[in-house]
């Protein structure tokens, strides 16, 4: 009975410290805002930074002034899993960048993006994305790339980027 008990717990315990970082981490300043006031002027004068910047914007389909960003209702929650036993708890949050006006298009599709993020999201745990540095550059970029693909089979690729606006690992000890 003790053993039955004890990963429901570890579970019930995790997805509350979750949710508690998230709810704090909402409150948090908007690190869209702070990117966007560091990368607007260039205060070290390095025309190399300033022109790959431009040239990514023109490279994008989309004009900034064109986009606007759905925010998933609901954290994403997955478990990793090490020796048979939940090791720790993933806890994420996810924005997709759409056009003016497709806001009401994701809303009206959350539930099958759900499912196919949360595929997505459990391969990469199965695959051991979650463990080490999973924060790593190429790791996060495998991550999106899997998401983003997900994303372009369930809207037909009017998402035009997915964004994880939060993770946080909650290690479980057993």
């Amino acid at each position: 009975m003790k053993k039955l008990l004890l990963p429901l717990i570890l579970m019930i315990v995790g997805t509350a410290a979750g949710g508690g970082v998230g709810m704090f981490l909402m409150n948090a300043e908007d690190p869209d805002e702070t990117m966007l006031v560091e990368t607007s002027g260039n205060p070290c004068g390095d025309e190399h930074d300033s022109d790959e910047m431009m040239a990514e914007e023109a490279s994008d389909p989309v004009p900034l002034e064109q986009r606007e960003y759905a925010r998933m209702s609901n954290q994403f929650i997955v478990p990793v899993i090490l020796n048979d036993k939940v090791a720790a708890m993933m806890v994420m949050s996810l924005s997709l960048e759409v056009e003016v006006g497709g806001q009401e298009a994701v809303f009206s599709h959350e539930p099958r993006l759900r499912d196919a993020f949360l595929q997505v999201m459990f391969d990469h745990a199965n695959m051991g994305g979650f463990n080490g540095a999973f924060t790593s550059t190429a790791n996060m970029r495998l991550l999106r790339n899997s998401l983003q693909e997900a994303a372009d089979r369930v809207m037909l690729g009017h998402i035009s980027d997915v964004l994880i606006v939060d993770i946080v690992r909650q290690d479980v000890t057993n």
